[in-house]
């Protein structure tokens, strides 16, 4: 890819300035939650003045800390707002790494994760000053850094943040350009987190030579143009709240929507009222707007395309949207590689709605056996990817990026199969499998089904023991508790073989959430798959 022997390149450091270069009275992010809107000349120039600040908070990187070192990071726990993506662009001009943190992890998690990330400086919104407080006074706290506060601008707020200076007061006036620090494209910009199932969450490693190779992908494959509007409904501590479309864009020069909270009612006004032509989210989003009272008024005829990812997406659910002439499709990705590595090509065929697509220009993936071999077509094994958007690396987790990154393969832990014209469909995760009477059972299959159920809100499988067949599964449902096994049963009949049948039904009123609209299986399986 690239390399430090390399001469850095300029052009790394000035994202915001040369998008401001080229198209300065380009609106490039719209805050819906206060109505501003910011041109990328605003944009720079906000950036400069953040630089300026980082600088004097010791938020540094490239030749300035080492010819072989990362540099200084600033964490963030905040929603989305503008300064975030000040901090993005001004991390870039000062060789910094920009590591934003979910605000929903509890703060011993969070003290894990700051003591990993070693922060030069942490900024909190004034929501979550509180947990910071926590976080700070924590007993097993080891990172030593400065603390700025960000204001909600609603007044008086129930956190206190008096212990914290003023992000507003600290940052400086001058807003003229600043020398970009020397990095290359293999210098880190940004650290993500991954879902944390299991365990503290891993920091993962994004290079500027990731974020732009991502961004190219995205582009070419997608067809993004410098017109293009898109909400933005997945988290700024998410990959999805930067690298599905928000740098592309940024990189375009298209216009990028926040806010503060996104109600599925706010992002079908946003589609209408900004003209939107573009909108990716998790499949509970798309079903929430779809069931939405106000879904069969909004005008959604600017949407180009809409596509679905962090799950399966269910036929019903697509069907509402087909129906409704928006061109949505399955995505697929994952923090450690893109997050877009798919696309749907030209005319595609509805048949093939189940499947993610087709790899993208600059991606390659394969399905291998336990063995790392590669599978013929309709086989089942694990997912490898292959990418010059790739992460580099896990933060201080050799064993860890060993296993996911050591064989020049992204191994995702996911299960796929490919059909003859290259097609990849996604079968779960790999850990989720289970066996039962010899036959391997893949719970995201036997979910599709019963999620085409009318009853049927949300489902999990998960395995439970059997005294004949060893493993059998068991249907957790979120949805009308009327529904018995043998309806259930029966309404199945002909879509599943028998012993992918669930052989046991639970029910909960919700399912738990391990991230944005996104169900932590795990959680479900702690509670219902021990019998």
């Amino acid at each position: 890819m690239f390399s430090h022997d390399q001469r850095p390149y300029d052009w790394v450091g000035a994202w915001s300035e040369k998008r401001a270069r080229l198209s300065p009275d380009s609106v490039g992010l719209v805050d819906a939650t206060t109505g501003e809107r910011f041109t990328y000349a605003d944009l720079d120039a906000r950036a400069n003045r953040t630089a300026r600040l980082l600088r004097e908070e010791g938020v540094v990187g490239g030749r300035a800390v080492g010819e072989d070192e990362d540099g200084e990071r600033v964490a963030v726990l905040s929603r989305n707002r503008p300064e975030l993506v000040d901090l993005f662009f001004a991390t870039a001009k000062t060789g910094g790494v920009l590591a934003p943190l979910s605000h929903r992890l509890a703060g011993g998690e969070l003290v894990e994760m700051l003591n990993d990330v070693d922060p030069a400086l942490l900024v909190v919104e004034d929501p979550f000053a509180d947990l910071a407080e926590r976080v700070l006074d924590h007993e097993n706290r080891e990172f030593d850094c400065s603390v700025l506060a960000l204001s909600t601008g609603e007044g008086d707020s129930d956190a206190d943040t008096s212990a914290f200076d003023s992000w507003a007061d600290a940052l400086p006036e001058d807003d003229s350009p600043v020398e970009s620090a020397d990095v290359s494209m293999d210098d880190a910009h940004l650290f993500l987190h991954t879902g944390g199932s299991t365990g503290v969450p891993k920091e993962t490693v994004l290079t500027h030579g990731s974020l732009v190779w991502n961004s190219f992908n995205t582009i070419t494959a997608w067809g993004l143009r410098p017109e293009d509007v898109t909400p933005m409904v997945f988290p700024m501590f998410h990959t999805g709240g930067w690298n599905v479309l928000s740098v592309p864009l940024f990189h375009l020069g298209g216009t990028v929507v926040i806010a503060r909270e996104f109600e599925p009612s706010e992002v079908l006004h946003l589609v209408e009222s900004e003209g939107a032509t573009l909108l990716v989210a998790v499949p509970a989003v798309l079903r929430m707007m779809a069931n939405h009272d106000d879904w069969a008024d909004t005008d959604l005829s600017t949407l180009r395309f809409a596509k679905s990812g962090g799950g399966p997406c269910r036929e019903s659910v697509m069907e509402a949207w087909w129906d409704r002439s928006v061109d949505l499709s399955q995505g697929y990705g994952l923090t450690e590689c893109g997050p877009n590595n798919f696309t749907m090509p030209e005319g595609w065929p509805r048949e093939k709605a189940d499947s993610v697509g087709v790899p993208v220009m600059h991606a390659d993936a394969r399905v291998v056996d336990d063995d790392g071999e590669k599978l013929p077509a309709g086989e089942i094994g694990e997912l490898e990817l292959a990418s010059p958007h790739a992460a580099d690396r896990y933060w201080r987790n050799e064993e860890e990026t060993e296993a996911t990154f050591g064989n020049g393969w992204v191994s995702t832990g996911d299960l796929a199969r490919k059909d003859d014209e290259g097609y990849v469909y996604i079968e779960g995760r790999k850990k989720n499998m289970y066996v039962s009477g010899g036959e391997n059972v893949y719970p995201a299959e036997v979910e599709d089904r019963i999620a085409d159920h009318p009853t049927v809100e949300e489902v999990v499988v998960v395995p439970v023991a059997d005294d004949q067949w060893g493993q059998v599964g068991k249907a957790v449902v979120q949805g009308d508790e009327t529904l018995t096994l043998d309806e259930l049963t029966d309404f199945l009949d002909g879509k599943l073989a028998r012993f992918k049948r669930p052989r046991h039904l639970d029910f909960v009123e919700e399912m738990p959430m391990s991230g944005p609209s996104k169900i932590d299986r795990q959680a479900v399986n702690d509670e219902f798959g021990d019998e």
